[in-house]
């Protein structure tokens, strides 16, 4: 899962991004509205926390832009304490939730999750796929009740595969979901990986639909 952080205060940024990253996620972080407006328009995220106190364009601004624009991906947005106006604003704009300053780091990263699980239509925090489940808030795949063993790239491969189940997902599309903007996205990498998640996962757990892509099937 990747996710967009716009935030200007470098120290919160960093705190968020480490949190993030350790919840699962790939991430991208802007300083700026203009910043976080373009990489939310052009870059594809899972998830953006945006604050709205930002510097260049304004993070209620930046929603609306997205909004307008078609961009559906869920935002959670952070606000200082007892701004219930901005609150109020932000929802207007388009936001999905909140958080007040000060919060704790470990609360937005399971508010995040919730987002990504809920805009995937799954309204439980453990999502069931045949033998496989998924606990999107530990962050724990098991397999007839045993937790798997699997590497960073590999969970957030087979992650992502759950919480869309039953529908191709192209390579181009995971890949722009398993990177951050920097990175180079390598296709190879992860057939290599899906080979690997098939071992793990059972015979005809994931199809390989040619030319479409994968689709993990809820009852191989």
């Amino acid at each position: 899962m990747r996710c967009l952080i716009v935030e200007d205060d470098p120290t919160l940024s960093a705190q968020l991004a480490q949190t993030m990253q350790d919840a699962g996620f790939v991430t991208d972080c802007a300083s700026d509205g203009e910043q976080g407006e373009y990489l939310g328009a052009t870059e594809s995220y899972d998830v953006a926390v945006l604050d709205l106190g930002l510097p260049g364009m304004p993070g209620i601004a930046v929603l609306e832009s997205w909004r307008a624009a078609g961009i559906a991906m869920p935002v959670l947005i952070l606000t200082a304490r007892g701004e219930w106006a901005d609150k109020v604003a932000g929802f207007r704009a388009g936001a999905d939730d909140y958080a007040v300053k000060p919060f704790r780091l470990d609360e937005v990263a399971i508010r995040a999750q919730t987002l990504v699980r809920r805009a995937a239509g799954h309204a439980q925090p453990v999502i069931a796929a045949g033998a496989l489940r998924l606990d999107s808030q530990l962050g724990v795949i098991t397999r007839d009740g045993l937790a798997l063993k699997l590497t960073a790239f590999e969970q957030r491969i087979l992650s992502y595969l759950i919480h869309h189940k039953n529908r191709v997902v192209s390579r181009t599309e995971l890949a722009e979901h398993l990177y951050d903007a920097n990175a180079d996205r390598d296709f190879k990498s992860i057939e290599v990986v899906i080979g690997r998640l098939r071992k793990k996962t059972g015979e005809g757990v994931i199809e390989t639909r040619r030319g479409e892509g994968y689709v993990l099937r809820d009852q191989p």
